[in-house]
């Protein structure tokens, strides 16, 4: 007797919002490779969905690149991997850390703003507030003399401009930039 195939059964579609966040985290390395110019077939492969899937949570293929851009720019990622940091790490250690995530970040944000062109230059450009990194500082009073908001935001200037490639041939590595932003360019026991 033949033995009867077993059944297939379909996966349980994603609901839309989960499906488009899949689609964006799939496409976004394509497009900082390709550009704008990708095609809605390549997507479809880097994402592992069919055309169709596409365009059933996205408008147009323009509507995909602008979630892509909105996706990066979502400050929510950095701040969970930033809370993430184990809390019973040296201060140092944590602020090597977190500068390690940021550089992370706004290395994959120009990656993505070269690969896309103008599209990306309408956008505001200042930085948002980091709690995360903000905690830090929070957590050590005593290390900083300004107030953790302004310590974060200072730290991050000086992680992007030690990072992005119109401002240093080689960016600096996480513990170059905090050692610089606590302890200055001096040498010990100079007095400035």
């Amino acid at each position: 007797a033949a033995v009867p195939a077993p059944e297939r059964t379909r996966a349980t579609p994603l609901p839309a919002a989960e499906r488009r966040a899949v689609i964006v985290r799939a496409v976004a390395p394509l497009l900082v490779e390709r550009g704008a110019g990708v095609t809605t077939k390549q997507i479809a492969q880097r994402a592992g969905v069919s055309e169709g899937t596409i365009f059933n949570v996205f408008a147009d293929k323009d509507d995909l690149i602008e979630a892509v851009i909105e996706a990066a720019l979502d400050p929510e990622p950095l701040e969970e991997r930033l809370a993430a940091i184990d809390p019973t790490l040296p201060f140092e250690a944590r602020l090597v850390a977190a500068t390690e995530e940021v550089q992370l970040r706004m290395m994959h944000i120009w990656r993505l703003i070269a690969a896309l062109g103008p599209r990306t230059h309408r956008r505001p450009h200042q930085l948002p507030q980091s709690p995360g990194l903000a905690a830090i500082f929070a957590s050590e009073p005593g290390r900083v003399r300004v107030e953790p908001l302004v310590a974060a935001r200072r730290l991050r200037a000086m992680t992007v401009a030690l990072t992005h490639p119109l401002m240093t041939p080689e960016p600096a590595t996480p513990e170059e930039i905090v050692d610089a932003f606590l302890h200055g360019v001096a040498a010990p026991g100079e007095a400035l």
